[in-house]
C-alpha cells in the first residue's frame, strides 16, 4: 500500500494520527499491511484472549517506528484509538518503541535490533515445552537485522529442532550487507516464501500455519526499497 492509498484507507487514517515520528514513516507504510493480515486473518489473539497462555504471540522485533503497530492494535480494540494522538510524551503509553508493560497485546519491548528472532524462538520452544501444541509464534524483521549474527544462531536452532515458528522479513533492500542468494540463503532448512509486501491476499496464503508441516518458516515482504 503506497502512502497515498493508506490515506483513504480507514486503517490508514488511524496511521494519520500519529505524529512525531516522521523519520520513521517509511517503516510504517512497509509494514502496515503485513500487521493487518496477521492480526485480521492469521493470528489467534484478541483483546478477550490477549492473556490466555494457548494463544499465538506475536513479536515485533522490527521495533523501530512502530506507527503501524500501534494504528493496527487501535484498529483490532487493544487499546484505545485516543492514544494515538499522544506519541511519545511524558504522559503517553506508546513510546517510539513499544513497551510491553505500557501497550496491551505487545508480547516484548523491542528497539535494539536483532533480538526478536532469538526471543521468537525461545518463545516458540516455551510454547512447545508446556503442550500448547496449537500456539504458533510470528515475528517481524527487518533486512538490514540480519546482518546480526545473533538472528543465524536462531535460524539454525530453529531448524534443527523444528519449531512452529513464522519470521516475516520486510525486504526494502536496506542491509549494509548482503550475501549471495540473497535473504532466502540465510534461513537453511527453513521453508520459503516470497511475496509482494503489500498484496494482503497473498500474504494470508504465505503466512497460514496450517498449510505446512510444523517446521519454520520465513515470508519474504518485498517493498520499495528504502529511500523511494
Amino acid at each position: 500500500m503506497t502512502a497515498t492509498a493508506i490515506r483513504s484507507d480507514p486503517l490508514g487514517l488511524l496511521l494519520t494520527r500519529i505524529t512525531g515520528d516522521h523519520k520513521h514513516a517509511p517503516s510504517a507504510y512497509s509494514t502496515l499491511d503485513v500487521l493487518w493480515v496477521l492480526y485480521d486473518r492469521i493470528l489467534r489473539v484478541s483483546p478477550g484472549t490477549a492473556d490466555e497462555p494457548d494463544r499465538d504471540r506475536f513479536l515485533l522485533s522490527k521495533g523501530h517506528g512502530p506507527a503501524a503497530y500501534y494504528a493496527v492494535l487501535a484498529a483490532k480494540g487493544f487499546i484505545p484509538e485516543e492514544w494515538l494522538d499522544d506519541l511519545g510524551s511524558s504522559t503517553s503509553h506508546l513510546g517510539h518503541h513499544p513497551d510491553r508493560v505500557l501497550i496491551p497485546g505487545v508480547e516484548i519491548g523491542t528497539g535494539s535490533l536483532g533480538h526478536g528472532l532469538g526471543l521468537a524462538v525461545g518463545t516458540a520452544m516455551g510454547l512447545r515445552a508446556q503442550g500448547y501444541d496449537e500456539a504458533h509464534t510470528f515475528v517481524l524483521l527487518g533486512d538490514a537485522e540480519l546482518d546480526e549474527g545473533s538472528n543465524h544462531e536462531a535460524i539454525a536452532y530453529a531448524a534443527a529442532t523444528g519449531l512452529p515458528l513464522t519470521a516475516i522479513v520486510i525486504d526494502n533492500r536496506s542491509a549494509t550487507h548482503g550475501r549471495p542468494g540473497g535473504i532466502a540463503s540465510h534461513f537453511v532448512g527453513w521453508t520459503v516464501s516470497s511475496v509482494d509486501g503489500h498484496d494482503r491476499d497473498a500474504l494470508e496464503v504465505a503466512l497460514r500455519p496450517d498449510v505446512r508441516p510444523r517446521r519454520p518458516h520465513v515470508v519474504i515482504a518485498t517493498v520499495a526499497p528504502k529511500g523511494h
